[in-house]
């Protein structure tokens, strides 16, 4: 069976109600910070893709035990200081630079050398970001290339406390020295330009020792070693980034609206949202509600009438970082033209996705003009294709694949998108509730 799709018709209008797998952001951190807690926790809703599945494992490894029933998985803690470790030990991050990144903050005690791997994509991903400043705790890391996986990574027993600046934005890095500091003797301070707080959020629902200070452009956060964690018993909301696809189907389909049931609309991932109202689209919130720290609520959306183009304050970056490929799809619809800048974090992603935006944008036909860190789109209320368009060799890329879909179901033409299989990596039902849309009558 050929692992592509053929897509040859637009969708045709919709008005329906969706629900959306966890977010995979909480997932992940929840598996890793279960795992150390002292207790079992349970969790429902967690998403089971490729990267969930491999924090999973990974935790397996070092000696955890889970137990995934139904929609109900079950971690068995084994405490702050309880890993197994053993020699030769290898974990695989695949795809994941979430997993990589912060289970390389956990593992900063290993009294053995630790090898860390990751697939094709994760391998050209640089991980100084978190060798750099986990080495400050009096960790050794050797890296391929002194920047790739593999890393081998050997861990001390006398972790001394560190200051580190996270000046990029990269919640990963930030959070692979939050979990860092909990192990390390003594106060961590942080200074970390604002990416989302899911990390922060967990570990102050828990009632641990972490102080954030909320500037305007950075977060100062402070860090103290824990020696207990309760258990955590969670109900894992749906993903914004994952909702994105059908926010932004919904938005270039004509006729239509949808609602997104029970979706994390953390204040440091709803840059979408903030772009896309600024570009005339109406997008309601209701249903609101604090959860465990995290704002959750249904979102619904309708198709505008027309869409405004947009000088995209850089500001907004950070909360939209994965949301661009298919903000860039609206934009191409929009009326005038659309301005985005200081874009370097997205070549930094599962693939090079500023080069993949444009080259998406350019085989539909939509003049561009990009630099290596800022796209112009020229957009086209009337843009509709009417040629065959093949997307492959994207290193898998789970997030170029679904935009694919969502540009052929949007614009027409034939489109031919290899590797369906890379939606396992965030969104396995992505293709499912796409044909739920599609049969809407």
């Amino acid at each position: 069976m050929p692992n592509k799709i053929i897509l040859k018709k637009k969708i045709s209008r919709f008005n329906k109600k969706i629900f959306i797998p966890g977010d995979k952001s909480i997932s992940i951190r929840w598996v890793l910070i279960s795992s150390i807690a002292d207790g079992v926790s349970k969790a429902k809703n967690l998403l089971m893709s490729e990267d969930v599945l491999a924090s999973l494992e990974a935790i397996r490894k070092l000696g955890v035990r889970v137990v995934v029933k139904k929609d109900i998985c079950k971690i068995y803690g084994v405490g702050i200081k309880g890993y197994k470790y053993k020699k030769n030990l290898v974990i695989n991050a695949k795809n994941s630079g979430t997993l990589g990144r912060l289970i390389s903050g956990i593992l900063i005690d290993t009294p053995f050398p630790i090898k860390i791997i990751g697939d094709e994509s994760l391998s050209k991903r640089d991980f100084r970001r978190v060798s750099k400043p986990l080495s400050k705790f009096g960790v050794s890391f050797k890296l391929r290339n002194k920047c790739n996986l593999p890393l081998i990574m050997s861990g001390s027993q006398k972790l001394k406390p560190i200051k580190f600046f996270e000046k990029k934005g990269s919640a990963q890095c930030k959070s692979s020295v939050i979990l860092g500091g909990l192990k390390a003797d003594g106060k961590t301070i942080i200074k970390a330009k604002k990416s989302r707080n899911h990390t922060e959020l967990l570990l102050k629902y828990l009632k641990l020792p972490i102080k954030i200070k909320e500037k305007k452009n950075f977060d100062l956060i402070e860090i103290k070693k824990v020696n207990k964690i309760k258990p955590i018993i969670y109900q894992v909301p749906s993903d914004i980034s994952s909702g994105a696809f059908f926010i932004a189907l919904t938005v270039l389909s004509k006729n239509s609206q949808i609602i997104i049931k029970n979706v994390n609309v953390n204040s440091t991932r709803i840059g979408i949202i903030s772009i896309l109202r600024k570009m005339g689209v109406k997008i309601l919130l209701f249903n609101k509600k604090i959860y465990k720290g995290e704002p959750i609520a249904d979102i619904f959306v309708r198709s505008p009438k027309k869409i405004k183009s947009i000088n995209c304050p850089s500001k907004l970056n950070s909360g939209a970082i994965d949301e661009f490929l298919v903000i860039f799809l609206i934009a191409a619809k929009a009326e005038g033209i659309s301005f985005f800048k200081n874009l370097d974090e997205l070549n930094k992603k599962e693939s090079p996705r500023l080069k993949w935006g444009s080259k998406i944008l350019k085989l539909m036909g939509v003049k561009i003009i990009t630099t290596k860190n800022s796209i112009k789109i020229f957009g086209n209320p009337q843009l509709e294709i009417n040629k065959k368009i093949v997307i492959e060799k994207y290193l898998k890329d789970h997030r170029v694949f679904m935009t694919s879909v969502i540009a052929a179901l949007s614009f027409g033409g034939e489109w031919h998108i290899h590797d369906k299989d890379a939606v396992q990596t965030s969104f396995p039902s992505f293709l499912k509730i796409i044909d739920i849309l599609k049969n809407e009558k």
